[in-house]
């Protein structure tokens, strides 16, 4: 198979993710239904006895060295790490980029229905009399972000607040270590790979960004992207092969010599029908 052209890629790759961050802000969901929707979650982990976000989130906001580094690393590393692994996967494994790509952009287009069909509000939005803290807006004087989610600044405007559930913060991190673990061959990026998603998960909980079972729900919608991604390859082939057929003539191809056909005795070819050539055929010396 051809390997894929750098900037074919890039091109590619920009237009998905500005599919996704549309997405995302057109399926903005009603502000009751996803507090309702958040504190169901909440119910749900208490009875589970798995509602670990309020001990980590009380850890962060009361130790600075622990809750500023989280959220830089909420803020950005998704940003950095996930194009990271594509970047190495395309240069040193180009044999398995391509389903690569296709099992974590499939799973990207699953979390946005998640969002459009489960609108979640996040913990440090609800009332401060459910225990959380948005650490974010605690500690934005230290980053460059306010206090609506990761977004700059002003430009809180420009995010969907209530795209939790799933956690694609732990999904593209389960991605990434997938891939690090899979195709690393030192010990050092197959320990990245058990440690980055990990690392996330507190990281997504500690913020007070996600419940544990919007990290959960993430891990599944990659899984279902693994799944799913082989099918997604092979109608992307399809409509390939008919756009390239669509391109053809249909015709078969000149040919080259145009009945010229040259014969002994002959220095210049000359124009003649297949059958007077055979009757003018001259016969062979003996």
């Amino acid at each position: 198979m051809r390997k894929p052209r750098w900037w074919a890629e890039l091109s590619l790759i920009g237009v998905v993710y500005a599919a996704y961050t549309g997405g995302r802000l057109l399926v903005r969901g009603d502000e009751a239904a996803a507090v309702e929707h958040g504190l169901a979650i909440l119910r749900l982990e208490g009875l589970l006895r798995i509602d670990a976000e309020r001990p980590l989130n009380r850890l962060f906001t009361d130790v600075p060295a622990l809750g500023i580094p989280a959220d830089f690393a909420y803020a950005s590393l998704h940003y950095l790490v996930t194009p990271a692994v594509l970047v190495w996967l395309f240069r040193r494994r180009p044999a398995h980029y391509r389903a690569a790509r296709a099992r974590l952009m499939t799973a990207t287009l699953l979390g946005l229905v998640g969002f459009a069909l489960l609108p979640t509000c996040p913990p440090r939005l609800l009332d401060a009399a459910h225990g959380f803290t948005d650490t974010m807006a605690h500690f934005s004087a230290y980053g460059w972000w306010g206090g609506e989610a990761s977004a700059p600044r002003g430009l809180g405007g420009m995010t969907n607040q209530y795209a939790a559930m799933p956690s694609l913060h732990v999904g593209w991190a389960l991605w990434c270590g997938v891939m690090l673990w899979r195709y690393g061959r030192t010990p050092l990026p197959k320990a990245l790979g058990v440690a980055y998603p990990l690392l996330t998960t507190v990281v997504v909980m500690g913020t007070a960004n996600h419940y544990l079972l919007d990290a959960v729900a993430g891990a599944a919608v990659m899984g279902a992207g693994f799944l799913l991604a082989p099918h997604t390859l092979r109608v992307v082939d399809r409509l390939r092969a008919r756009v390239g057929a669509g391109r053809g003539t249909g015709e078969a191809p000149p040919v080259v010599s145009g009945g010229c056909e040259t014969f002994a005795g002959e220095h210049i070819p000359g124009q003649r029908s297949v059958a007077t050539a055979a009757d003018d055929t001259p016969t062979p010396a003996r």
